[in-house]
C-alpha cells in the first residue's frame, strides 16, 4: 500500500483524514455536498499510515449518520471491476468496516451492501466478519452457498476451505453453516473444521526451533540460520540462551556479542542486556558502528534494559546524532527523573524540528513529557497535535497536554470528544470543561451510544454524575 496523500491540517479534508474532532465539527458546519465529498474521499482512499493501530471506521460512520449520507459512492467503489484484480485488504477494508458500524446503527442499506459484497467481492472474509457481528442467522445462512462456491470440490479447494475455517476471525457464520442439514454445506464445513484442527495438531507435534539439551552454540547457529532465511529471532534466541547458558558460557557469549556472526551477535547482545551484564553497555556502543542489522539489534537491546545503569548511560548518549542517541532520549523519557526534563524537552524539540510531527521517535518523547509534567513543552505538543497524521500519536499527545497544558480542558479537550480514537475521547471525557454547552451535549450522546467503548462511557458517566 502506498503512503496516503494527506491534505493540510487547516482544510476540511485534512481534518477528516486525520480523524480529528474538529473534522466532524467543521463538516457539520460546511455545505453538505462539500462535507460528503470529503467524507467519501476518506472512506474510499484510506488515509491511515497503519490501519492496525489507527481507528477511523466508527468516526466516519457517525459522520455519515449526522450528514444523512447515502452509500452510492461506497457501493460503486466496492463493485468496481478493479476489485477482482486489486485484492489487497487496504482497498476495501475501511469501507467495509464503516458499513459494519452503519449496520449496527440500523442502516439497512449498509447491511445489504455487506451481504452482496460477501457473496461476490474479493475481500469477502472481511465483509463476513462484519456480518457475523451484526446480521441475523437467516441472513448469514443465505451466504453459505455463495461463500462455499469460492472453494471448488477438489483437494486443493478443500485445503483452502479448511484454512479459511481455521483462520476465521469471527467463527459464528461457519458454526451456523456446520449445522446445515444439506450435505454440500454442513458436512463439508464440518470436514473442513476437522482438517483445520488436525493441521494445528500436526504443527504442535512438529515444533521447529530449540530443543531441550541444546548448547549455547546450537542456539547461536539457530539464530544465524533464521537470519539467513530472513527471519529475525534475536529475542527468542536470547530467551533460549537464558535457559541453556551457565556461568561458564559467559566468555563465549561476550565474544559473540563483540564480533560474532550477525545472528549470534544480535542474540548475545539481547541476552546480555536482559541479564544486565556489566559489559553490555560498552558492547552496545561498539555494535552501533556495525552493519544495520547488528546496530538495530544493539539499540533494541538497550531499550529493553530497565536498570539505573542504562539510564545513566542514556544521559551521556542522548546528544549523539544517531539511532543510539534517539534511543537514549526515549529511555530518559520513559525512565528518567526530573533532572532529565531539559534533556527530554531538547530531544522533543529537535525531533520535531528535524523529522517533523510524524517522526517515530515522538511517541516515547511525547509520553515522557506528560509523565514528567514538562509544562514548557505545551507549545510543541500543541503543534504535534495539530499536524501529525497519526491519530494514535495525536491521542498520546492529548494525554500529555492534559498533564502539561492548563488550557487543554477548554481547548483541545472539547474537540477530542469527537476524535476517532476511543482513548482520546476517554481523556477528553475526563478533562473537558463541562461549562461548554457542546461538552455537556456530547457527553450525554456518548453515554447513550451503544457503539461507544465501555472505557469512554465510564469516563463520561463519571462526569455526568456531578
Amino acid at each position: 500500500m502506498f503512503d496516503p496523500v494527506i491534505a493540510p491540517s487547516g482544510t476540511l479534508l485534512g481534518l477528516l483524514q486525520r480523524g480529528r474532532g474538529d473534522g466532524t465539527l467543521h463538516a457539520l458546519a460546511a455545505p453538505r455536498a462539500e462535507a460528503l465529498a470529503a467524507l467519501n474521499h476518506c472512506v474510499l482512499n484510506d488515509p491511515r499510515h497503519d490501519w492496525q493501530v489507527e481507528n477511523r471506521s466508527l468516526y466516519y460512520a457517525r459522520l455519515y449518520l449526522d450528514l444523512h449520507g447515502g452509500l452510492d459512492a461506497i457501493e460503486h467503489h466496492l463493485f468496481l471491476a478493479e476489485d477482482h484484480f486489486d485484492t489487497e485488504e487496504s482497498r476495501t477494508g475501511l469501507a467495509l468496516a464503516v458499513l459494519g458500524h452503519l449496520a449496527s446503527y440500523g442502516r439497512r442499506d449498509a447491511l445489504e451492501l455487506l451481504r452482496r459484497y460477501a457473496a461476490t467481492g474479493s475481500n469477502w472474509a472481511w465483509a463476513l466478519d462484519e456480518l457475523a457481528l451484526r446480521d441475523d442467522d437467516t441472513g448469514l445462512r443465505s451466504l453459505a452457498l455463495p461463500v462455499l462456491a469460492r472453494f471448488p470440490a477438489t483437494p486443493e479447494g478443500d485445503t483452502e476451505l479448511a484454512t479459511a475455517v481455521r483462520d476465521a476471525f469471527e467463527p459464528r457464520p461457519w458454526r451456523l453453516w456446520a449445522d446445515d442439514p444439506r450435505r454440500e454445506i454442513g458436512a463439508r464445513i464440518r470436514a473442513a473444521g476437522e482438517q483445520g484442527s488436525f493441521d494445528r495438531w500436526q504443527r504442535q507435534l512438529r515444533p521447529s526451533g530449540p530443543r531441550p539439551g541444546w548448547s549455547v552454540q546450537a542456539v547461536f547457529d539457530w539464530a544465524q540460520q533464521a537470519l539467513e532465511r530472513g527471519s529475525v529471532l534475536h529475542v527468542p534466541a536470547a530467551r533460549c540462551l537464558s535457559a541453556v547458558a551457565g556461568p561458564e558460557d559467559r566468555p563465549m557469549i561476550i565474544e559473540a556479542a563483540r564480533g560474532g556472526p550477525d545472528g549470534a551477535r544480535c542474540a548475545a547482545l539481547h541476552y546480555l542486556a536482559e541479564a544486565a551484564d556489566p559489559v553490555v553497555l560498552d558492547l552496545i556502543e561498539a555494535a552501533v558502528g556495525a552493519d544495520r542489522t547488528v546496530a538495530d539489534a544493539a539499540v533494541s537491546a538497550f531499550e529493553r534494559m530497565c536498570g539505573e545503569e542504562a539510564v545513566d548511560r542514556a544521559r551521556g548518549w542522548v546528544h549523539r546524532p544517531d539511532a543510539l542517541g534517539a534511543s537514549a532520549a526515549g529511555v530518559l523519557a520513559g525512565r528518567g527523573g526530573t533532572r532529565d526534563t531539559q534533556l527530554v524537552l531538547g530531544a522533543l524539540r529537535e525531533t520535531v524540528r528535524a523529522d517533523g510531527p510524524d517522526a517515530p521517535g515522538l511517541w516515547t518523547l511525547v509520553d515522557g513529557t506528560g509523565r514528567l509534567g514538562i509544562v514548557c513543552a505545551a507549545p510543541v505538543l500543541r503543534h504535534v497535535y495539530r499536524e501529525t497524521t497519526s491519530s494514535h500519536l495525536r491521542g498520546r499527545t492529548a494525554r500529555a497536554l492534559a498533564a502539561t497544558d492548563p488550557s487543554y480542558a477548554t481547548g483541545f479537550a472539547v474537540e477530542c470528544l469527537w476524535d476517532c480514537e476511543e482513548t482520546t475521547r476517554e481523556v477528553a471525557a475526563l478533562h473537558a470543561e463541562t461549562g461548554d454547552v457542546r461538552v455537556a451535549e456530547r457527553l450525554r450522546r456518548l453515554a447513550a451510544d451503544p457503539a461507544e467503548e465501555a472505557e469512554v462511557q465510564t469516563a463520561v458517566r463519571s462526569r455526568l454524575a456531578f
